[in-house]
Order: C-alpha cells, then structure tokens, then sequence
C-alpha cells in the first residue's frame, strides 16, 4: 500500500503481519476509527433526529450519511482514492459540510479554504496541496478559474450551490449516486484526513497536516474538557467559517449527535444569531473574542431568550478582562476559553466556566488562559530550549496527541516547528506555581525600545479599562533614538464621547511604566479583522503604513 508522508513524497509501506514479533515485542497495526463513521453511528442510533439545520431545511441524520455516501461514491468514480487531496472553497452550507465527511470517508484529505481569500491566494493553496479535485462555491467562478490554471494536478471542478461554471455541480453528482452504499476506508491513526492552512500570519499559509487519530483524539479531548455532558439532546450555532476551528467544533458536535445550525447566509446577523438560539434551543457556540464582544454589546441580547445556552467557547486570541466581565454579565456563567493552534487543533490549555468569574478576585484567574488539557503537556522554553520556572517568561511549547503530523511538502518549516519533539508555538507566556498559562503575546508582536521587550498584550489590557475604549491593537515601530517603540490604534466604545490621546496617556500613566507607553495613540472607527474575526497585528500595521501613519509625528487622531 502507499502512504502519503509529510514531506509530501510517496513512501511504500511494506504490508505488516497484525501481530509480528519484533525484537521481543509485538510490531501492530495502527488502524483505527474512520472519523466519517461517526455519521455511520448517528444513522443507526439517531437516524430521524435532526442533524444540520439551515434556514428552512433541515436534514436528519440518515439522510446526511446518505448523501455523504452517494458524494463519495461520485468521487470514487471520478478517480478519487485514498490520499488525494479534495480542496474546497465553499461559504458555509450543506454542501460543504458533506464534503468534510465524504473526503474523510473516501480516506482523502480534506483541504478547506477560507472563502474570503483572493482567486490567487486559493491557487497557491492548490497547488501547494497538490489537490486533484476542486470543490468550489457558485459565488466564486473566478477562484475556480485561477485555480485550473494554476494546478498542473487538478482533474475536475465542481460546483457547490448555484453558479454558471464547472463541469459537474454537488448537488448533480449526489441525485446520481442516490442510494450508493460507500463504507468507510479502511485507516491508520497517521493516515492524514485534513490539511489546516494557518492563517499565514508571516509569509505564506502552511498545510497543518491533521490526521485520522490525532483528531479522534482532539474529538474526544474537546468534549471531556470543553463540554462535559453533551448528548443528541444539544443543539449547536455556527457564527464563524466551517473551514477552521469551527469546522472542528462541528466534527466534535456530529461525535454526540448534535445538531448543528447554519446562520440563513454567510452575513453575520446578531438579531438572527439570537432568534435561533431562542428557536432552537442552542446550548453551545463556538466563537472568537470580537464576535462574542459585538453579540453582548447588540441589543438582541436583551430582546431574545439566551438561557438554553450552556457552553460559550471561545478561541483564537485572549478575551480582554473588561470584555471577559460584560460577557458573563450578560450571558451567565457560561464561558470556556481555550488555547490552541490549528496545529494543535485547540488542544492547549482551557480556561472552564467555574474559572470564568465576573467579579476579580482569585478565582477568575485574571489573564490566564487556563491550565493543561487533558493528556497534553505544556513547557515554556527559553531561547536555548531549556525549561524555565514559574512566572519567567519564554515560548509556550507542547507536546501530546493532539500536536499535529508536520507541516506538508515543508520540510524547512517543520525544523523551526519542533525542538527536541517539543511543538514550539511561537506564543511567549508565562505559568505559575500551579500551572495556570499566561499568554503575554506573540514572539512576532514583541518589540524592543530602549533595550527592553515589550509586551503589547500587557498594555491593551490597561487601555481597555477606559470605559470610552472598546478596542484597541499596538504594534511595535522603527524608531530612530529608542530602536522601536509602541504605537496604540484605538476604537471608542460604541455610545460613549470620544477619547483624546491626551486623556488616554494621562489614564494610562498611573498603570504602566514610562517605558511600555505607548509613544502615540490614534483612533479609527474600526480594526482591521481576519476572516475569522481576529485582528492581526500585520493587517494593523499595514493599515497604519496605508494611512501614512507610521511616523510618529503624524498627526493625532488620523
């Protein structure tokens, strides 16, 4: 048989007696569950039960295996096999879903993109996943353009959804293959089934490459930790792309038999996010802190019946105390945070909702992000890779089955990724006498002024409780006397009168030392965001280089 290796050769693998003795010890198989027979599962003990809800249709589970099955056959029979990568670049709805299931049923790799990328940003994605079919929404015919041109591997094109291009649509191939009978292939526990493309925060997106048993470990792990006590008797609300974490939010929904609900378009609407919670019963979320922030500050949150809602999830960057306290204000006690990357598939650290408290005191942990998941080990490393002590800053590394196979076809990366076996997060932190995580930034978000390294997740943390701030990013800056230094881009809370940089540096002044202030503070209505809803700080200081603010003598408040 062959297998498909990380390094993105073809090794062949020499079958292997299930029980060989070898050197004393017994040399076995590594099969293990196909995660599409999780679908299998919930056809037999939930077949009538709702499974995926969109709008005005809903689809219980039987009839969503059976659609997985009949698209996997319709791949099968275009030459699709085990190993080959599907990429699909699709807005969230049914189709897309099935895919998920169908490439891991065929034993293919699941290759998702975000639906906001450039039509040549979804080519580079091809062909660095070697992809042989190209699953694309009807919205995007010039993505499925660039991407046949682009693709040297490719060998077909279909639609998703309505649309006036590609050979065949989803929907076409599935009402052929109606009634196909598709088992679920045979694979082992380093059998890749998902290639994570990171958001590319420094040069280009990399394929986190996930696999069979490292995922049914994070399934398992996601539930045991996030949320305890999940049954068929759950509901759970989609508000971000299926493409990333909460495509493996989902995954974990479909391992209890939990329905999962599409918001009507790709639009995120609150009052419509609070409708169905209300309608449906929604007793968890997953989401990222500047979502969470904008549905308490919506008046929907007031108008609609939340209290079904049991786990609010949030991942992707450290919610801000001020945010942290109006969120559970109005929501309840009902807050899990975690930390993770997609190469750890947010299996880092959780934060649970008895640690989530509204009042500061020690147990709300301030500022933490929560202690070790379980089975997962975290150790922060210097420079030199030696573990530190409590309270010492360095970077956050871990080791444990959810850590990822390697980075695909990138060999270079996969050195600078791992020491020593240790997955090397890029994070910097701190943990204390207990082993609660502190993240203090990003290595790359770090700067150095005046010779000391400054922490900007520090300061945001001081800006934001000025009641007239409701966001705020700073990034680190050439400067020709102190090498860098900080500048803060800030927006006003919404209703409240608006902040000057004097004021801000006066409010600021008693809090930080001289050194970590921020040179100067500029104020925009809004931050540029990822299609995730994160705010990196590159889109920041590119949007300040747009504006021509870069040097610190512009004028305030530009």
């Amino acid at each position: 048989m062959q297998k498909l290796s990380i390094s993105g050769a073809v090794d062949v693998i020499e079958p292997v007696p299930a029980a060989a003795p070898t050197g004393g010890i017994l040399r076995m198989s590594r099969r293990v569950m196909n995660l599409a027979y999780m679908l299998t599962q919930n056809a037999r003990r939930h077949g009538d039960r709702p499974g995926f809800i969109w709008g005005d249709r809903s689809w219980n589970w039987r009839e969503i295996d059976d659609h997985v099955s009949a698209l996997a056959a319709a791949l099968a029979a275009s030459g699709i096999v085990k190993g080959d990568r599907i990429l699909v670049h699709s807005k969230n709805c049914d189709e897309m879903f099935w895919s998920m299931f169908a490439a891991f049923r065929l034993g293919a790799v699941w290759v998702p993109t975000n639906f906001r990328l450039m039509p040549d940003e979804v080519a580079y994605l091809a062909t660095a996943s070697g992809a042989k079919a190209f699953l694309c929404h009807g919205d995007f015919p010039d993505h499925a353009a660039a991407v046949k041109a682009a693709s040297p591997a490719l060998e077909f094109t279909w639609r998703i959804g309505e649309g006036a291009f590609a050979e065949k649509s989803v929907s076409e191939v599935i009402s052929a293959h109606a009634g196909a009978r598709f088992e679920n292939a045979a694979v082992d526990y380093d059998d890749p089934c998902w290639f994570f493309f990171t958001s590319g925060t420094t040069g280009r997106s990399k394929a986190a490459v996930l696999t069979h048993g490292q995922m049914a470990f994070v399934v398992t792990n996601h539930l045991a930790d996030l949320m305890p006590g999940t049954t068929e008797n759950d509901a759970s609300l989609v508000v971000a792309p299926l493409s990333h974490g909460a495509g493996v939010h989902q995954l974990v929904q479909v391992a209890r038999g939990v329905p999962t609900i599409l918001l009507p378009s790709e639009r995120f609407d609150i009052n419509e996010a609070f409708r169905l919670i209300e309608s449906h019963r929604v007793t968890n979320i997953f989401t990222v802190p500047t979502i969470l922030k904008m549905m308490v500050e919506h008046p929907a949150v007031d108008r609609f019946d939340h209290s079904s809602l049991r786990y609010i999830i949030y991942a992707g960057a450290p919610m801000y105390r001020e945010d942290q306290k109006a969120a559970l204000t109005k929501l309840g006690k009902v807050l899990v945070q975690y930390f993770g990357l997609g190469e750890v598939t947010g299996n880092i650290t959780v934060l649970p909702r008895e640690l989530h408290d509204a009042e500061d005191g020690p147990r709300a942990r301030i500022g933490s992000c929560g202690y070790e998941r379980t089975g997962m080990q975290v150790s922060i490393q210097g420079d030199d890779g030696r573990e530190l002590k409590a309270f010492e800053t360095g970077e956050i590394c871990v080791i444990g089955p959810a850590v990822f196979a390697g980075y695909y076809d990138n060999p270079e990366a996969n050195a600078k990724a791992f020491r020593d076996g240790w997955f090397r997060t890029g994070d910097l932190g701190h943990v204390d006498d207990e082993g609660f995580v502190y993240i203090t930034g990003r290595a790359s978000d770090m700067y150095i002024s005046g010779g000391s390294n400054i922490y900007p997740r520090e300061v945001e943390e001081k800006i934001l409780t000025h009641p007239g701030i409701g966001e705020v990013a700073i990034v680190g800056v050439p400067d020709p006397v102190w090498g860098e230094v900080g500048i803060a881009v800030c927006v006003a809370r919404e209703g409240s009168a608006a902040v000057s940089e004097l004021e801000l540096a006066t409010f600021l002044a008693t809090k930080v030392p001289r050194y970590k202030m921020p040179k100067r503070f500029f104020f925009w209505e809004a931050l540029p965001k990822s299609g995730y809803g994160k705010i990196p700080k590159r889109l920041v200081r590119d949007e300040l280089e747009a504006r021509g603010l870069l040097g610190v003598d512009a004028k305030q408040g530009s």
